[in-house]
């Protein structure tokens, strides 16, 4: 037979489902997958299903409900003091990752270099490859993370079209500094390129932590395409809420392929997160203190039970180096033995890059309630007391 299209033919299923999977066979605590185990505010929720009811629930415009449209505009001025059309210039889709397989395959074209930082979510690789794009990697590495501005700048040439940067960053849990953001605007305009920016954790920094959209820097107003998240900033991921901002010459593009994508998203979760953004300044600071603190008490118990904890800037996650525990292995085979022995689930760092990587580091996710964090800890302390023992 033909064969299939070989950018997914074979293609490994995601680490996510992966461990999620081993984590449902085990009845293990699933801290490896990013999502929270409780929904979002109520207020939300309510104006959702009273819109559900009141209807119409028929297709709503393809570029998104005006008063979703309205209240990304507006939520751009609020936090970031960026003047934005809603009628040109935002797009709502069926979440983040809808808006970056829209916006690649809007904007690479074959032959065309893409400039990608390891480690890295999931989907980037694949969908720049399907648009025929080629990848130039930049790599990050734990404990520092720290962006080596020279190599950025030898990733770039004349044929590279675009950036894609994920800042707050997943799973590396970084921040990126006005500094490195600077280097990275300055090497897109020195080569026309554009910047994809996946901003979804925007909300969710921490120790005083201020967003910087890419958007918002000298020469960037017309070439950054800026993603954001109801999922992420609600914390309801479940509905597949996302929208873009970017110029209309590159909004228009990518609005076409959206529209032959999903077409559309349910109108009244497109209400319900309008009504979602507007809400008061203490709900977004809320937010943020609130993960700040479960970040610290999943931290601290790790650092306890004598993991290596990696600082983190922002997100849902902190990566530790398992090299302290003496356990032999690698993070991917420490990752299924906590699963089935701890009964706890976490995933490999490696998994977020697409060669050679550091084997001992693992990512936990901490948007959890303060009793799962608990019982991890205590799981993992108690595995590891029986490892000590074993040994002995």
């Amino acid at each position: 037979m033909k064969p299939t299209n070989p950018v997914y033919t074979g293609l490994p299923t995601t680490i996510f489902e992966v461990m999620s999977r081993l984590a449902i066979e085990h009845k293990s605590i699933n801290l490896g997958q990013g999502f929270p185990d409780v929904d979002g505010p109520e207020d939300v929720r309510r104006f959702a299903a009273d819109a559900l009811m009141a209807g119409p629930n028929q297709y709503p415009p393809m570029m998104g409900v005006p008063e979703l449209r309205q209240a990304v505009a507006e939520a751009n001025r609020r936090f970031y003091g960026l003047d934005v059309d809603w009628k040109s210039e935002v797009l709502v889709t069926s979440g983040a990752t809808e808006a970056l397989s829209d916006i690649i395959t809007a904007v690479i074209e074959p032959g065309d270099e893409v400039v990608l930082i390891e480690p890295l979510y999931d989907c980037y690789l694949p969908l720049v490859r399907r648009a025929g794009g080629i990848p130039r990697l930049v790599r990050i590495t734990p404990p520092e993370w720290r962006l080596d501005l020279a190599a950025l700048e030898a990733a770039f040439s004349p044929r590279t079209k675009a950036i894609l940067i994920n800042n707050p960053m997943n799973p590396a849990a970084k921040v990126f500094t006005r500094e490195e953001l600077e280097a990275i605007a300055a090497l897109c305009v020195r080569f026309d390129a554009y910047a994809i920016c996946d901003e979804v954790y925007e909300h969710i920094l921490f120790d005083g932590r201020a967003h910087i959209p890419l958007m918002t820097l000298p020469g960037m107003r017309e070439r950054a395409i800026r993603i954001g998240s109801a999922g992420k900033t609600f914390s309801l991921t479940g509905w597949k809420v996302g929208y873009v901002t970017a110029a209309p010459a590159l909004l228009d593009p990518i609005a076409k392929a959206h529209q032959f994508t999903t077409f559309t998203t349910p109108p009244n979760l497109q209400k319900a997160v309008a009504f979602g953004l507007g809400k008061d300044d203490a709900y977004y600071g809320e937010l943020g203190s609130s993960l700040a603190a479960k970040r610290d008490r999943l931290a601290e118990g790790l650092a306890r039970l004598g993991f290596g904890v990696v600082p983190c800037g922002g997100t849902y996650f902190v990566t530790a180096d398992v090299t302290p525990l003496g356990l032999s292995g690698d993070d991917a085979e420490l990752c299924r033995r906590m699963t089935v022995e701890a009964g706890v689930t976490a995933v490999p760092v490696s998994a977020f890059y697409a060669g050679e990587a550091p084997r001992n580091f693992v990512r936990f996710c901490f948007s959890k309630r303060d009793e799962i964090l608990d019982g991890a800890v205590e799981r993992l302390g108690n595995w590891l007391s029986e490892r000590t023992r074993a040994v002995a």
